[in-house]
């Protein structure tokens, strides 16, 4: 559910819209093997799961968990029973002053992996936050960028010793053709609600490619899950309306479940394999996909600085 701004046709310097395929266009030219799910061992790993609450990132977690890793959480609501290696921390990230509190304060220090899983998909009518912010784009992109301008250069620096490069994970649509709106990210201008959510595809994965020169220490890989039953949509359709029933019927129907997905994922999180790479992204098989065409050195940078620019504004 995925749509591409026309940034492209209002703006001659904006790259050439590509076409549109929801679940990207599989590397051919490149294989990440990991370690199979049933021997997995992750227990001297840490992951960090911003959204790990509900939906994926909380399948993720519950994955991680069972193959020995300790957990941090980050969400709203806490769903899951205490365990002695799940910590929750609570949090309202569609406020950006919350969002960069824990991106200072979460000891990241010790963290092997952040798994940025939390998004909504924006509603039929514009929704703006109490700082100013588009819903979608404060919750879905704006606050991976404000959490990792203080996460990223403490990320697993108190690791022993020739542990792996600390590694963060961005969850969106990469690969599908999105390019965004870099004149009007906060879709002030005009609002069309798949445009919107445009925007924040686009803004995560110009995050994983722009990562490593803006927010240098870690490596960074985008994910794009395609169609999974999840509560993303229940923003759009209206939670619990029969639009959102029957929609999530057909999804659950068409695409792997939460814990399907988890069970593929949880072993590239981890895998030898990434050590020394940067800047892939990956499908709900975990198999690489190329990036979306266009997305030069330049108009990554240019959107970038917008959505910079648009955080420090709702800071002021």
């Amino acid at each position: 559910m995925n749509a591409p701004t026309n940034a492209a046709a209002s703006d001659p310097a904006a790259p050439k819209k590509p076409k549109q395929r929801l679940n990207g266009v599989v590397d051919r030219s490149l294989v990440i093997p990991a370690t199979p799910i049933e021997r997995l061992d992750l227990s001297s790993k840490h992951l960090l799961v911003i959204g790990g609450t509900n939906g994926l990132g909380r399948a993720v977690a519950q994955q991680a968990l069972e193959r020995g890793a300790e957990v941090t959480v980050v969400g709203r609501t806490f769903r899951d029973q205490p365990a002695g290696r799940l910590t929750f921390v609570q949090a309202d990230l569609s406020s950006m002053r919350e969002a960069v509190r824990l991106g200072n304060e979460l000891p990241a220090e010790s963290y092997d992996v952040a798994y940025f899983s939390l998004g909504i998909m924006a509603a039929k009518t514009r929704e703006e936050t109490a700082e100013g912010v588009e819903r979608d784009m404060a919750i879905s992109y704006l606050s991976r960028l404000a959490m990792l301008q203080g996460l990223s250069s403490r990320l697993g620096t108190a690791r022993p010793d020739g542990a792996p490069q600390p590694r963060v994970f961005v969850m969106g649509a990469p690969g599908t053709g999105n390019i965004g709106d870099p004149d009007d990210p906060n879709s002030e201008k005009s609002y069309k609600s798949f445009a919107a959510h445009a925007n924040t595809v686009a803004g995560n994965e110009m995050l994983v490619l722009a990562g490593p020169d803006r927010l240098p220490g870690p490596a960074y890989f985008g994910l794009n899950p395609g169609f999974i039953k999840t509560g993303i949509r229940s923003n759009y359709l209206g939670e619990g309306s029969v639009a959102h029933r029957v929609a999530e019927g057909l999804v659950g129907l068409l695409g792997p479940s939460p814990e399907t997905y988890a069970e593929r994922i949880v072993p590239l999180l981890f895998t030898d394999a990434l050590e020394g790479r940067t800047g892939l992204m990956f499908n709900n098989k975990a198999q690489p996909i190329l990036p979306t065409k266009g997305l030069d050195e330049g108009y990554v940078d240019r959107y970038m600085s917008a959505s910079e620019a648009l955080l420090r504004r709702a800071l002021d």
